[in-house]
């Protein structure tokens, strides 16, 4: 048997999918989380954490190709994110799917009851 709140995802899922899909808000989480990745990377550089590579990115890396990087990641990871979360809803519906018709074929018809009774 399905739980009150498994119903209620596999309804609201069935009914908005292809919408989660394309979901803007989905988007901007996975932006600030790369954004995130990217200012601790900054930050990182600018204190001078590790010094080898910040005479690296010094001497042979120009500033728009490093912000340019920057905003790639960030943008990488919106679209991963995204992705992801999708697929683990989609998964879970499917699985639920899968549970409810598993439970549902077992469950014993009215007239198998009334013999084994």
């Amino acid at each position: 048997m399905l739980t009150e709140q498994e119903e209620k995802f596999i309804e609201y899922w069935e009914n908005n999918r292809l919408m989660e899909q394309k979901s803007f808000k989905q988007y901007l989480k996975g932006l600030s989380r790369g954004l995130a990745i990217s200012a601790a990377i900054l930050l990182l550089l600018i204190t001078g954490w590790y010094q080898r590579a910040n005479m690296e990115a010094n001497s042979k890396m120009s500033t728009t190709v490093f912000a340019i990087a920057l905003l790639g990641i960030a943008f990488f990871m919106a679209w991963l994110y995204q992705n992801y979360k999708w697929e683990m809803n989609e998964q879970q519906y499917l699985e639920l799917l899968a549970k409810k018709k598993k439970t549902s074929k077992n469950k014993p018809t009215e007239s198998e009851e009334n013999i084994l009774n």
